[in-house]
């Protein structure tokens, strides 16, 4: 793929101060993002939590400078909310030069029309987690949920993720992937052939029809042990990729 320009999206870091070595190869892609990048798109779940922009941490510091860097080069990095980092704010945006796009956006990648999501409102078999996102997700719980200071907000947020990896180890594996039924209406609503998203964490290339019109989904995989993310370039070559800090 090498020789042609070329758009990136990755979701699903989960950027946290107890693993070094995921914020190490972030930051080294970060840092590789030159002149054939024409943009990066991160789909949600950037950090593995995220209780407000004021919760200034060496880590966090750390991404935004490097995120900065690559936006003032001219690349633009496009944000979309995950159901971990879903309070990122206009401070995080502004200091980081990063756009945010709607929990649905339309792109065109290279004079196709592409939907872009995280992902979590396509597995609806999960009422559970459809009911706690609506209330997450109420700008009045969110703005209350701000006023409150940050060490009860921490607090709030470890047991908040305790909670999620007790209900995510004993729930049917099956409810928490997609419903392909959601994923044909939400490709329909937007008139999109492809879908990208993360939130699975079962990357992989998924080919249907949508009517009679070949569709395509992609799924993004989580940075467990090493970098993922979908190259997408010009000529209309798609590779997922699967890497470290020495590429």
């Amino acid at each position: 793929m090498s020789g042609f320009k070329k758009t990136i999206f990755i979701s699903d870091l989960h950027l946290e101060e107890t693993r070094p070595d995921i914020t190490r190869i972030f930051l080294h892609l970060l840092k590789n993002c030159d002149a054939s990048v024409d943009a990066l798109y991160i789909l949600g779940d950037l950090f593995e939590a995220w209780v407000g922009d004021d919760n200034d941490t060496p880590l966090h510091r750390e991404v935004i400078s490097a995120l900065k860097a690559v936006t003032r080069n001219g690349i633009p990095v496009y944000f979309i909310h995950g159901n971990r980092d879903f309070l990122i704010g206009r401070r995080f945006l502004n200091e980081s030069g990063c756009i945010l796009l709607p929990d649905e956006a339309e792109i065109n990648l290279y004079n196709t029309p592409v939907l872009v999501m995280h992902g979590d409102t396509l597995c609806t078999r999960d009422q559970a987690y459809m009911k706690a996102r609506r209330k997450t997700r109420n700008p009045v719980l969110q703005a209350l949920f701000l006023l409150l200071p940050l060490s009860i907000r921490r607090n709030i947020a470890d047991k908040m993720r305790a909670k999620s990896q007790e209900y995510t180890s004993s729930a049917p594996k099956e409810i928490m992937d997609v419903t392909q039924e959601e994923v044909r209406n939400v490709m329909l609503k937007h008139k999109a052939a492809f879908l990208i998203h993360g939130h699975t964490h079962r990357p992989g290339i998924h080919d249907f029809l949508l009517g009679h019109i070949p569709a395509t989904r992609i799924v993004l995989g989580a940075w467990h042990e090493k970098g993922n993310m979908l190259i997408w370039n010009e000529s209309g070559e798609k590779k997922l990729v699967e890497f470290d800090a020495s590429i």
